[in-house]
């Protein structure tokens, strides 16, 4: 074989090489990533659904279910064989639980603590009185509520290792207040973990956004307080964030007048009354956004702006009664 024919064999091998890297290229950012793919379930009591806009790989939205139901399998306060449900019925004895579930419960604490209390997880026996999403308008007994109250404390918790032990043996949480967001964030993580860097997860109104959108930012629309037909008040625009809404519309009854929601105050026994319909809090974590949320609508809106300011990479959305919008960027 001469000179020329050993260079055009190189030029073909260099050309096909070349072909080939084009044709990868080509499926792997235009045919392969045409179409988002996405999937609905139910979990935590609500309708799930994940979008992965940067992979076909519907096994990694599977695995996300798994992990929900496993998370829900810990954190349910309804699930008899749950973590939960096990310490909530343990008479105050000690309860040896998973890894997750003893930090989500510390997370609650600290939340407590950052809240001064507005925030509390040992709510469970309120949460049952009143149980909101069944409730046919029917306002509990101030007695029955004075006893529900005396069970609430998250003060009493204690937790060495992984037991559980309440100090109150009829105090019951209710990790409803993080554990959507923390189940959100763990999906996050292990879809991250797996190449996957755009999409979105939307955990019963809890939504994290993963990367930048090639076609710009993620617009997520926040709902118009007691709008029947589900329009929204305004929208937000974020890159890898997460958006969380509490709000007095989400879950209530009316009676003579006045609204009974599920946001319910340790204090009194009687659901929020801040001035506020709704806050949304924008943030890095969806447990922190669940949180905040919840803190923020307690608190009402100068006592919350009051907290957020020490906080710089989390910014608020307020909606008072008169569902007037009230902005916070840190």
């Amino acid at each position: 074989m001469n000179n020329n024919d050993k260079r055009k064999k190189i030029m073909l091998a260099l050309i096909l090489s070349a072909i080939i890297v084009l044709i990868s290229f080509i499926y792997n950012n235009y045919i392969a990533k045409a179409e988002p793919i996405s999937k609905s379930d139910f979990l935590f009591n609500t309708i799930v659904e994940i979008q992965l806009n940067d992979s076909t790989d519907e096994s990694l939205i599977d695995d996300c279910f798994a992990l929900g139901e496993r998370y829900e399998q810990y954190f349910s306060r309804t699930r008899a064989d749950s973590d939960i449900s096990k310490i909530n019925h343990a008479g105050g004895a000690p309860v040896e639980v998973h890894a997750e579930t003893a930090a989500l419960i510390r997370a609650g604490i600290e939340y407590g603590t950052l809240s001064e209390g507005a925030f509390d997880i040992t709510i469970g026996a309120l949460s049952d009185l009143w149980d909101i999403p069944n409730n046919q308008s029917t306002v509990p007994a101030q007695a029955d509520i004075a006893r529900a109250l005396a069970t609430v404390g998250y003060e009493q918790i204690e937790i060495s290792g992984n037991t559980v032990t309440l100090e109150n043996p009829d105090a019951m949480l209710d990790l409803g207040g993080i554990a959507k967001g923390y189940a959100a964030d763990q999906m996050k993580a292990y879809l991250n973990e797996n190449g996957v860097h755009e999409g979105f997860i939307n955990l019963g109104g809890n939504v994290l956004t993963l990367g930048e959108k090639k076609k710009g930012p993620y617009r997520i629309g926040i709902q118009k307080p007691f709008d029947e037909g589900g329009a929204t008040i305004t929208t937000v625009e974020i890159s890898d964030q997460s958006v969380v809404t509490s709000g007095r519309y989400e879950r209530y009854f009316e009676k003579d007048g006045r609204i009974y929601h599920h946001i319910l105050n340790p204090t009194d026994g009687y659901p929020y009354e801040s001035g506020l319909n709704g806050v949304t809090i924008i943030s890095d974590s969806s447990m922190e956004g669940d949180a905040l949320s919840t803190i923020c609508f307690a608190l009402g809106m100068e006592k919350a702006k009051a907290l957020l300011s020490a906080m710089p990479n989390v910014d608020a959305v307020f909606i008072d009664e008169n569902n007037r919008l009230h902005y916070m960027d840190n």
